[in-house]
């Protein structure tokens, strides 16, 4: 399972992090990597070293080897060593104290890449997320709302849903206010921001078969997601989509990155210091995750 990266050149080669090792991190790959349930087609290895360290007990040496297992895998990726790379859960207010600068891994991986045009993705069970804006206060997403936005990670979720499958993408969009607005009396960025950015992905994608509808109500719209109604929902904000996606799936999502030159995916989850080394931690969204990495990964 754990081969050198010089052999088996036909195999796709996926790196794997194990995140803060004080957490749920290792122990979850460990039962991913000897579950029977991953490709055959690819080959798997663990990037990084990593301290001793007590389960549960978070430190700065845990987060420094974390950052520096991804900085590994972000630069054999680029170099064309790894296929795909996917990412164990870090706890991010220790990442912070040991130097790391970004709101989050999607942050990290896109800075690294030089990736501009970049957007966080979830997908678990019959959900599939994108989010416009992600790691913001509440309070800054009607000033962060643009209609650039809306198209540049509409358009991203579009090519995603179309290398995943031949058939044309059904997207809704959801309102970012209650009842998608009222008509105005809700808020207006429904008919100011929302409205003319579906106008403009519409007129982007020149499909007629392509459905792109909104914007809906965000009270009923997951409901009709796993419905199968649509294929994927564009969300205005990071808890419109996560709240529903982890209701609805939270022991198999998988976040990924849009955008990147390599896929990047990982676990949606946290590190849950609290129950590592506890034998009751569940594997099943990093086997997800692992399985989605070898579905898009190419290789060279």
């Amino acid at each position: 399972m754990f081969r050198n990266l010089e052999s088996c050149a036909t195999l796709k080669r996926i790196g794997i992090t194990l995140g803060d090792c004080a957490g749920i991190g290792p122990e979850v790959v460990r039962a991913a990597l000897t579950s029977n349930a991953l490709p055959t087609t690819a080959e798997y290895v663990i990037i990084g070293k990593y301290p001793d360290c007590s389960l549960g007990e978070p430190t700065i040496e845990t987060s420094r080897a974390a950052a520096a297992a991804l900085e590994e895998a972000v630069t054999l990726a680029r170099r064309g060593e790894l296929d795909a790379v996917v990412t164990g859960p870090v706890h991010k207010a220790r990442m912070y104290q040991a130097g790391f600068k970004f709101p989050g891994q999607t942050e990290f991986f896109a800075d690294r890449c030089g990736a501009k045009n970049f957007a966080m993705c979830l997908t678990g069970g019959k959900m599939m997320v994108a989010l416009v804006t992600t790691h913001i206060a509440l309070r800054e997403v009607p000033n962060a709302l643009k209609q650039s936005e809306i198209v540049r990670v509409g358009l991203l979720l579009v090519d995603f849903l179309r290398c995943r499958s031949n058939n044309a993408p059904r997207i809704a969009v959801a309102g970012l206010n209650p009842h998608a607005g009222e008509s105005g009396k809700l808020g207006r960025e429904e008919i100011e921001i929302i409205s003319p950015a579906i106008a403009v992905l519409k007129s982007e994608i020149r499909n007629p078969k392509s459905e792109i509808v909104g914007p809906i109500s965000p009270d009923t719209l997951f409901h009709r997601l796993v419905e199968g109604e649509f294929d994927a929902v564009l969300c205005m904000y990071h808890d419109q989509g996560l709240i529903p996606l982890k209701l609805h799936a939270f022991h198999s999502g998988v976040n990924v990155t849009l955008g990147l030159p390599f896929p990047r995916t990982s676990p949606d989850h946290g590190t849950a210091f609290g129950i590592a080394g506890k034998g009751i931690a569940h594997p099943d969204s990093m086997i997800a995750a692992i399985r989605l990495a070898v579905e898009l990964a190419q290789p060279k």
